[in-house]
């Protein structure tokens, strides 16, 4: 980190050679401000502008013996290690970083109008929840978005750019014998796919297995005779859908969405 920082004119302290140029930015002067109050745990707004967030700790939850490294800023969490080839727990760990940052239900607010986080499990120390102001939670949420032109994927290792084996491990530009091909998924399977040999299994899940296997909805199966489902009519015009709904008793409109148990919080912010 100290290497890549260089090369940016920047240090692990926050200093650099960038800063001047940065300075005369307000957009990236806030973000910078967003991403250090972040990374260092400090408040941004309130009396406690500058200084750690105020936490809350119960020592009877602090784990000593845990594997986590804390040094310069930077933490290592080794306590989760799985094998290249467990597909579900590798499939749990994808699911577990892909959550969303923050847990509505665990967000309350108190009644001097700051805000209560509670993890949903304690820090090393014991650390069970902390308080912060409302726009020091919008500075951590702001932290958290990429910046415009910013790469969501990395590779590392044989698959980086400037690896030396890299030209070993991929293909060189050019070297498809034919262009990529877009294949529409079927519902259930059992469409034609002239990309799929009979001697193989299908490549690409159909839709109906990709959503019992993310929401937990089974379309195979008939839900009043238990039987598999078959197709009897497809409808692509919004006349043909209109009908169609309209033969079986349903409006043309979806149903209303179900309220979300927890509202959305309302943040005292002073009108401008």
């Amino acid at each position: 980190m100290q290497k890549i920082l260089a090369r940016h004119g920047r240090t692990l302290d926050g200093t650099g050679e960038s800063d001047a140029h940065d300075a005369e930015l307000p957009e990236q002067f806030a973000l910078s401000a967003c991403y250090g109050a972040a990374a260092s745990g400090l408040g941004l707004d309130g009396e406690r502008a500058g200084q750690p967030l105020l936490r809350i700790v119960d020592p009877n939850r602090a784990r000593d013996a845990e594997p986590v490294a804390d040094v310069m800023g930077f933490n290592v969490h080794a306590q989760v290690a799985i094998p290249a080839r467990d597909r579900p727990r590798l499939e749990r760990l994808c699911r577990y970083m892909c959550r969303p940052p923050i847990a509505q239900d665990r967000l309350e607010e108190q009644p001097g109008g700051k805000l209560r986080y509670t993890f949903k499990k304690a820090w090393k120390d014991g650390t069970v929840a902390i308080v912060l102001e409302p726009l020091d939670l919008i500075a951590r949420v702001c932290a958290l978005v990429p910046p415009p032109r910013l790469h969501m994927v990395r590779y590392h290792g044989v698959l980086s750019s400037h690896a030396k084996l890299r030209s070993q491990v991929v293909p060189a530009p050019g070297a498809a014998t034919s262009p990529t091909r877009v294949v529409q998924l079927e519902l259930f399977g059992d469409g034609d796919d002239s990309e799929n040999d009979t001697d193989h299994e299908p490549r690409r899940k159909p839709w109906a297995w990709l959503l019992r296997h993310v929401f937990g909805e089974d379309l195979a199966t008939c839900p009043h005779c238990a039987g598999p489902m078959r197709w009897l009519e497809a409808a692509t015009a919004p006349d043909a859908i209109a009908r169609l709904l309209a033969r079986h008793g349903l409006g043309p409109r979806p149903p209303p969405t179900r309220p979300a148990p927890i509202g959305q919080l309302r943040l005292a912010f002073p009108k401008a």
